[in-house]
């Protein structure tokens, strides 16, 4: 069984191409699709910013202290990688009070593109997506099978793993997670990273086991389906024709645990191998049901939107592709480089 992030099966098998990602930071572009639209009016600056090689959490803080306020009163929808160029959205609550001059903020590696309005803070997780343009360099393999493989990206999708950016530095998040259930004391802030971690951990565990049975898209009787664009599930219930075509379409995944107390929905085939992998992760499990943590559930399955690539010379590959709130661009590149 999976241990570790780094040995978790392919959908696709071995990788046909080997390359670099992220020579620069250029190469990894980010950009947030929120879905809606700022109000335009209310105490809130909503600011649509581009940053280089830097934390979230950092620029929220170097807004706060640039509009004088503190950093409790900046508000984002989505950390984004730091060795990259997002774009994404800030909000910093101004009341009575007038815009700096955001021109002037003072970090070359952070642009503020645009600022309006905004009656509500941006909360964690408020965004519909993110748009990546990745480009792979130094790549070397089997064009034809890579062509095959991004073919089936394109209208199979890939298993939704928690990316290796959930676990930390090597991994070591999981073996923190573990400490800490066994009694070290953390703060509140590091204890909400680490229970995320071990609910991921034994989420992708799950999925592995269903990648290896080739069931990471398909039924497993006694299976919970996640409805697409939604934290919101059913289940179990028979698979009939309706479920079929819902899953073809791409409205409905197979969903496997963010473990939490009690056990978890699906039932029959689904549910003992649910089990059976949390068991093999027990002191996990035990942990997350001690914490009080909510049964979840999370797609087994990855469908990109707008799935595109492009060979800009022979060594190298341009990427581009939208994925929902959550999902890992990472997930999508290892099934194509090693």
């Amino acid at each position: 069984m999976t241990s570790t992030e780094s040995e978790l099966p392919r959908a696709y098998g071995t990788p046909p191409l080997t390359g670099t990602l992220r020579s620069i930071p250029e190469d990894f572009r980010v950009e947030e699709i929120l879905g809606y639209e700022p109000d335009g009016e209310g105490e809130h600056a909503f600011l649509w910013v581009e940053k280089r090689e830097a934390n979230t959490d950092w620029v929220a803080r170097e807004l706060a202290r640039f509009a004088g306020v503190s950093p409790m009163h900046v508000g984002y929808a989505g950390l984004k990688d730091r060795h990259a160029v997002t774009r994404q959205a800030f909000t910093v609550q101004l009341p009575g009070k007038a815009d700096p001059d955001w021109n002037a903020f003072p970090h070359a590696e952070v642009k503020v593109l645009s600022s309006t309005r905004h009656k509500r803070k941006l909360k964690r997780g408020a965004l519909r997506g993110n748009r990546f343009v990745l480009v792979l360099r130094d790549v070397q393999g089997d064009c034809s099978r890579a062509e095959e493989v991004l073919q089936a990206i394109a209208s199979r999708g890939v298993p939704n793993y928690f990316g290796e950016q959930r676990f930390g530095r090597e991994g070591g998040n999981v073996a923190q997670a573990r400490a800490m259930f066994g009694g070290r004391r953390v703060d509140r802030d590091k204890r909400s990273i680490l229970l995320s971690a071990a609910r991921s951990h034994i989420f992708n565990s799950v999925l592995a086991a269903r990648v290896e049975r080739d069931a990471w898209d398909k039924p497993l009787e006694g299976d919970i389906w996640s409805l697409a664009g939604s934290r919101s599930w059913f289940g179990p219930e028979p698979f009939d024709d309706v479920l079929a075509a819902r899953l073809a379409q791409g409205d409905i995944h197979p969903s496997g645990p963010l473990w939490g107390q009690g056990d978890p929905p699906a039932v029959d085939a689904a549910g003992a191998l649910e089990r059976e992998v949390a068991a093999a992760f027990g002191d996990l499990a035990e942990g997350l049901d001690a914490a009080r943590m909510d049964q979840e559930r999370r797609p087994l399955r990855l469908l990109t939107k707008e799935f595109r690539w492009h060979w800009l010379d022979d060594e190298t590959l341009e990427l581009s592709f939208e994925l929902p709130a959550g999902a890992y661009a990472t997930v999508v590149v290892r099934e194509l480089i090693a």
